[in-house]
């Protein structure tokens, strides 16, 4: 038994051709026999489809993995509109491919359809890429650049994905069923291998090289278009080689017209005096064949249980969402590996390829010699249980990081500190509207305050008086605050008088989870600082600030600086996960111009690794749901109906997804909320799912077959309102 055979978890469409809908078919056959790979029963064709599955895998999961990080970081989206655009655009992925069947069998054929289609696919990512140019337009521009793009990529990739996993069935000879097997087997490592690589790579492409002076999303979103490029040119390379079947019309229309008119005339009929039909698709007997209408009442069953499914969906596809956005506010440094936010999706495929064999080796056979009856239908039940599971350790750990989390101002609040740059000691205090002290305080020089003191504020704007006593000295000053912000009060030292200024603290300035620093320049002309790979950048003197950059964590020994009269180092230290830290650049010893350290934002203290429970919890109950379910729908109904199952089960995901974008758009909850309501809401649907199977009847595939074979009319009603009388829902 392969066990990768089974595993249709990570792209769900891409299944086995069954041996029953193989039958011969008209097709543009080579007038000698294709080329074997090195002398097997293999057809040269196939190694270029395999190459093209990799390839566009790698392209469209490489993409995806940093997708919402760019809405959230470069168009500057909010959370919420990030997580709806991501599972929109994912939606539209899986309602696309019945549009890409229907050309194909319709009309085009799948090898034309796969060639014209990916050249849209590719198009897309060209539009994308450019959209991610910071030096391209402005917001507007990058904004219709990027939906754009995105809808081209959603048409090409969903156009195309009922098309290449069954033309490469195609390429086989009826008598090679064995190798046609391992040929999907071969298939499906190559989409998990696209996977796994691309989500490793291009958040590395993204946060390891810097371009336009931030993060190379151009280069993130390039290099997966430049593999649908490779993607495209292979697939065109074998055109001569391929076995290529002409369109033979498209059962899902057929499907949908048949129940249709089944519908349309029970409605017409439900007043007169016709005699009552047994079963309500009888009512298309006067159009259509009896076989086709006994096919799709065997369909109606298995899409019966399909109606809970888009649950299980909605939770599963939020790793690329609302995980991400999770992972961005945790520590990434594992010590012997430093990992991107976005690079924890990496998990999923490694899951899955480690627990199909675990599953189908191990657990499920020790079940059974515990004696235990596990159907299909239960253990995709136990699949919801252990995504629900999923979302309660994701609710914790959100509850965690918040716990941990810097406190941020409210109405009429502001937060404030003190930092003393002067020589010697300063004395503090804040008057409040009637002169009462709201803050007294002696301040050494250069002394670190522990945090920063919320103040409030009976208006949302407010002048504080100041006064300060240095030495002999007593200097009084006015300064305007604004509520919900951070502010640093500095103190200079200038010559033998002290003055102070206001310094207003961003609040979201770190940058997906990547720390941030900027500098406060306290010589007398200005100093150039080289970042790593960045842009070298200047702070002006006399007490200048610079903008926020963000950078690589890490430690950061020795600074590049210059000025027009000397060259220095400086000494950072560690800047850690999601701190932002304030430098001040000094010169008050005798070894040189030196980085005096503080933090205005501390640095995530929750590990990255917390996640990994909640990702083995999911991804194991992906392998009980996603592999059971289409290995039971397929057993369930017959040959010439799989094509419609493939579509509907799609169609489960596109609805899955469409409910993260209405919750994450209309819910108004608290993030660890909303966790726990779709681990609620799906345990409420594993329960109706649990009672529709525990009264469903299955079907054995030889009685399938055997109803397929048998053509009196007669004998096809008995066996269809048999099997309807026992299925109570």
């Amino acid at each position: 038994m392969n066990p990768f055979r089974k595993n249709e978890s990570k792209e769900s469409f891409f299944l086995p051709v069954s041996t029953e809908e193989a039958s011969p078919r008209p097709s543009s056959l080579p007038k000698k026999p294709p080329p074997k790979i090195c002398g097997s029963n293999y057809p040269l064709s196939i190694a270029f489809i395999v190459v093209n599955e990799f390839c566009e895998r790698f392209s469209y999961y490489g993409m995806k993995a940093v997708l919402t990080l760019y809405f959230l970081y470069f168009l500057h989206w909010s959370e919420d509109t990030s997580t709806s655009v991501y599972h929109a655009f994912s939606s539209l992925c899986y309602f696309t491919p019945i549009l890409g069947a229907a050309i194909a069998d319709s009309w085009l054929g799948k090898f034309k359809t796969i060639i014209y289609l990916s050249s849209v696919y590719v198009l897309g990512h060209v539009i994308k890429s450019l959209g991610a140019l910071p030096v391209l337009g402005g917001h507007m521009v990058h904004t219709v650049l990027s939906l754009v793009g995105l809808s081209l990529i959603a048409l090409g990739t969903g156009g195309i994905k009922p098309c290449v996993a069954a033309f490469g069935g195609d390429q086989f000879e009826q008598k090679h069923e064995e190798e046609r097997a391992r040929y999907f087997s071969v298939f499906y490592l190559s989409i998990n291998a696209g996977s796994l690589i691309s989500t490793f790579i291009t958040p590395m492409l993204r946060g390891d090289v810097q371009c336009f002076g931030g993060d190379c999303y151009a280069l993130a979103f390039g290099v997966p278009g430049l593999l649908m490029v490779i993607a495209l040119v292979v697939f065109a390379m074998g055109s001569k080689m391929y076995k290529k079947i002409p369109p033979e019309g498209n059962i899902v229309s057929q499907v949908v017209k048949c129940i249709w008119f089944a519908a349309s005339n029970r409605i017409k009929n439900c007043s007169g005096n016709k005699a009552k039909r047994e079963h309500w698709l009888d009512w298309a007997a006067e159009k259509y064949p009896k076989q086709l209408i006994m096919d799709v009442k065997a369909l109606t069953r298995v899409l019966f249980l399909y109606i809970p499914l888009p649950m299980f969906w909605a939770l599963l596809d939020q790793q690329g969402s609302r995980w991400t956005l999770q992972a961005t506010r945790m520590n990434g440094n594992l010590d012997f590996i430093v990992l991107q936010p976005e690079q924890m999706q990496v998990l999923n495929p490694l899951l899955v390829l480690i627990f199909i064999p675990l599953f189908d080796f191990v657990i499920y056979r020790l079940v059974s010699k515990c004696g235990i009856n596990f159907s299909s239908l239960k253990k995709m039940a136990v699949g919801m249980i252990l995504a629900c599971l999923a979302f309660a350790v994701v609710a914790v750990v959100e509850i965690k990081i918040n716990e941990m989390a810097p406190p941020k101002p409210g109405s009429q609040e502001i937060f404030l500190r003190v930092l003393n740059l002067a020589d010697d000691e300063v004395k503090v205090t804040m008057l409040g509207d009637e002169n009462n002290s709201l803050l007294a305080e002696s301040i050494k020089s250069f002394q670190k305050m522990p945090q920063y003191s919320k103040f409030h504020l009976k208006t949302k704007s407010k002048d504080f008086h100041f006064d300060l006593k240095y030495h002999n000295l007593s200097v009084h000053t006015v300064h305007s605050v604004k509520e919900k912000s951070w502010y640093s009060l500095v103190i200079r030292e200038d010559g033998k008088n002290i003055s102070s200024m206001m310094v207003k603290d961003v609040e979201n300035i770190t940058n997906n989870g990547m720390p941030a620093v900027r500098f406060l320049n306290t010589l007398h002309k200005e100093v150039n600082i080289s970042l790593g790979t960045d842009i070298p950048f200047s702070v002006d003197g006399d007490y200048s600030v610079s903008a926020y950059r963000t950078l690589q964590t890490g430690q950061y020994p020795a600074v590049q600086c210059k000025t027009k009269d000397d060259d220095f180092l400086l000494n950072l230290g560690l800047v850690d996960f999601g701190a932002a830290y304030l430098f001040v650049i000094t010169n008050s010893t005798n070894h040189g111009p030196q980085a005096w350290k503080t933090e205005d934002i501390p640095a995530n203290k929750i590990s990255i690794a917390w996640q990994l429970p909640q990702y083995a919890l999911v991804t194991a109950g992906e392998v009980m749901f996603s592999v059971t379910g289409l290995e039971f729908s397929y057993s369930q109904a017959p040959s010439s109906m799989k094509s419609v199952l493939q579509a509907a089960w799609l169609l489960t995901i596109g609805v899955g997804n469409f409910i993260v974008l209405a919750v994450a758009q209309f819910s108004g909850l608290a993030q660890w909320a909303e966790f726990i309501m779709f681990s609620c809401l799906l345990l409420v649907v594993c329960l109706v799912f649990s009672i529709m199977a525990h009264y469903y009847v299955p079907v054995k595939p030889e009685d399938i077959q055997e109803l397929a074979d048998k053509k009196t009319p007669h004998i096809q009603r008995n066996v269809i309102n048999q099997k309807t009388k026992n299925t109570k829902l």
